[in-house]
């Protein structure tokens, strides 16, 4: 019995490493959300973008959205990211935080994209995330919806997902960051 318990110590262990998952979650931020709630360092720009950017493609398992993570994998490579790639992402994945585009790269691969390696290597992963942010226009979705950003006027969570859902086939999650009283909303979850 103790081998039976050390052989699925060791399958868990290796399921774990090598980034067993379910699903991918394609994650788009909210950049002034995301500045507006940074308490200990503001973002590196005053002015935020006014689009979604994305923050990551995630693999994830049902029981434990935030995993797998950390796997072991081919760390980030930048020579892997081209030169016309790296024009796209600046657009599309930017660090609104820090403005160090490469280094978010480098944290969101290591951290998430060495889990989908089997099925995604360093390229595909930020070709896939850059043409998904293009087929998920959040921003301009939610436009045409009259959804735009303002200083008074709120919406509801249902406000929100439906035209996302009408325009996608697909229901997403919002996730809200708190303000004072207020909920902001800070990313879009496919």
């Amino acid at each position: 019995s103790l081998f039976l318990v050390l052989a699925f110590a060791f399958f868990l262990c290796f399921i774990m490493s090598t980034g067993s998952y379910v699903y991918f979650q394609f994650v788009q931020q909210w950049p002034p959300t995301n500045c507006r709630v940074r308490i200990k360092r503001p973002c590196s720009n005053p002015r935020p973008l006014q689009y979604f950017t994305i923050h990551g493609l995630w693999p994830s398992n049902y029981s434990n959205p935030t995993k797998p993570s950390n796997c072991n994998g081919s760390q980030f490579d930048a020579r892997k990211v081209s030169p016309k790639m790296r024009i796209k992402l600046k657009k599309s994945w930017p660090d609104v935080e820090s403005g160090n585009d490469t280094r978010f790269w480098k944290d969101e691969w290591n951290k998430h994209g060495t889990c989908s390696e089997e099925r995604l290597n360093q390229m595909q992963y930020f070709e896939r995330s850059h043409d998904m942010w293009l087929s998920y226009n959040i921003t301009e979705i939610l436009k045409n919806a009259s959804i735009v950003p303002h200083p008074t006027q709120t919406w509801t969570y249902s406000d929100i997902v439906s035209p996302l859902k009408t325009a996608t086939g697909r229901t997403p999650t919002l996730r809200c960051k708190q303000d004072k009283k207020t909920q902001l909303l800070h990313e879009v979850v496919f």
